[in-house]
């Protein structure tokens, strides 16, 4: 009996959804909870699992199509009933409406030479079997023909994302050689998003603003309009921070199955600054106030479609591993759209860091409806002036950082900005916390 694909309720608040990318095409066996589309909402990007295992009998609503939830967006059929719609039937009337259709439409061409999915028995899915991954991902290898024990996983644990595997496709370097009936050599009609597989813009080509896109310049513009941005630059000494992240990183991993990176002594530092300075973590509500009971706070992951910020809940209550781990966490799921509305809502101060591409300081938008953010330069070595306990000056090579607070002049002074970020300074120069 067909099984009806809706479109799912993902959130409350949420009453529509785009659907950017469909993983299937009719005909294409599907296993149930296998990721079948690719959907888009004013909250967060997701993949959406198949409800029944079967065949992809139907498509009703096209790539770049925006639909209420609930929905019916396709069909699920046993395989034993009438044939398949083809995917150019299905695809069709939507062609000339949507430009998303048409950017997606030589990546679905492309991947058409490869056996199909359904087939497990290619050498690309027998060398990966123990490689931990998605059917997506496998999918993904065994269409480009890619070794998946030659693809080093970047996800939770080692696993191989979408991400490593169209990352591994762009730099050329195939595991396998190509199936025979498939004809790879054909050069790629424009560079690939190691992100979505899609062709990257054309020079001189007018594109429409994914969802992603449009709601982040709205939001932008907003919180413009909203707060009355300020911001203040201050230069931390980070090498004893450094130090012992490069002492412990090796034990800390093999002990609790997770990496130590620089992020979770920056946030831990930000919640014991914001519990003296609670005003930073404060919201304004019309004529008052919020000071909110704990600190929730939002870091912000840098997709290759966007920028998203999840939020670490109740962060003031974690130890410092688990705020590595939720870190983790939050960033493997914003990559591989696994974020649900609820992890993107609810946070009261913000960090970001553009320093992981080189800036050496940024002056970040607060997000709304936040009062603060806080910008992480990239962390280099320095000639710096020591003073010793004597007051005898050096020159040393130290490792340094610039952090840059954003905040809201209408509910913080620029002296407590101040403040907060000259303890923050305090905390991250002289650590002293057990980092487990």
């Amino acid at each position: 009996m067909p099984t009806d694909i809706v479109m799912p309720q993902m959130g409350e608040s949420i009453f529509e959804g785009t659907i950017t990318k469909w993983l299937k095409k009719p005909g294409d066996k599907v296993q149930r909870d296998e990721p079948l589309f690719e959907i888009s909402t004013d909250k967060v990007d997701a993949e959406i699992p198949a409800p029944a295992s079967g065949v992809l009998g139907e498509i009703k609503a096209a790539e770049g199509s925006t639909v209420q939830v609930n929905s019916v967006v396709g069909v699920i059929t046993d395989g034993d009933g009438a044939p398949a719609k083809s995917a150019a039937a299905a695809t069709a009337p939507a062609k000339p409406a949507t430009p998303a259709t048409t950017t997606s439409a030589p990546a679905k061409q492309e991947s058409a030479p490869p056996a199909p999915a359904a087939s497990v028995n290619g050498a690309a899915s027998d060398e990966g079997d123990d490689v931990r991954s998605s059917p997506l991902v496998r999918k993904l290898a065994k269409e480009h023909s890619v070794d998946l024990a030659q693809v080093q996983g970047t996800g939770l644990g080692g696993r191989v994302t979408k991400q490593d595997i169209m990352a591994f496709v762009e730099k050329g370097t195939d595991g396998l050689p190509a199936p025979t009936q498939a004809t790879p050599a054909a050069p790629r009609p424009a560079p690939v998003s190691a992100a979505t597989g899609a062709p990257a813009p054309i020079p001189g080509e007018l594109v429409p603003l994914t969802k992603m896109r449009s709601i982040i310049a709205q939001r932008m513009i907003e919180s413009r309009r909203t707060s009355a941005h300020v911001h203040c630059m201050f230069e931390v000494d980070l090498t004893r921070i450094s130090n012992l992240r490069n002492k412990q990183k090796s034990g800390f991993e093999q002990r609790n199955g997770a990496r130590l990176t620089f992020m979770p002594f920056f946030v831990r530092g930000a919640i014991i600054a914001l519990q003296q300075y609670p005003i930073v973590n404060a919201s304004l509500e019309g004529d008052s106030i919020r000071y909110h009971r704990n600190i929730n706070v939002g870091i912000a992951v840098a997709l290759d479609w966007g920028l998203i910020v999840p939020v670490l809940k109740n962060a003031d209550e974690k130890n410092f591993l688990g705020l590595q781990r939720g870190i983790t966490d939050l960033g493997e799921r914003a990559r591989s759209k696994k974020l649900l509305p609820a992890d993107v809502d609810g946070s009261t101060f913000t960090i970001t860091n553009p320093g992981q591409f080189g800036a050496v300081f940024g002056l970040p938008i607060i997000n709304q409806p936040n009062s603060a953010i806080l910008g992480i330069g990239g962390i280099s070595k320095q000639p710096l002036v020591i003073t010793d306990d004597a007051g005898n000056d050096s020159i040393a090579i130290r490792s340094v950082v610039h952090l840059t607070l954003g905040y809201d002049h209408r509910l913080i002074d620029g002296a407590v900005a101040d403040q907060l970020m000259a303890y923050l300074k305090k905390v991250l120069e002289n650590w002293s916390e057990d980092i487990g």
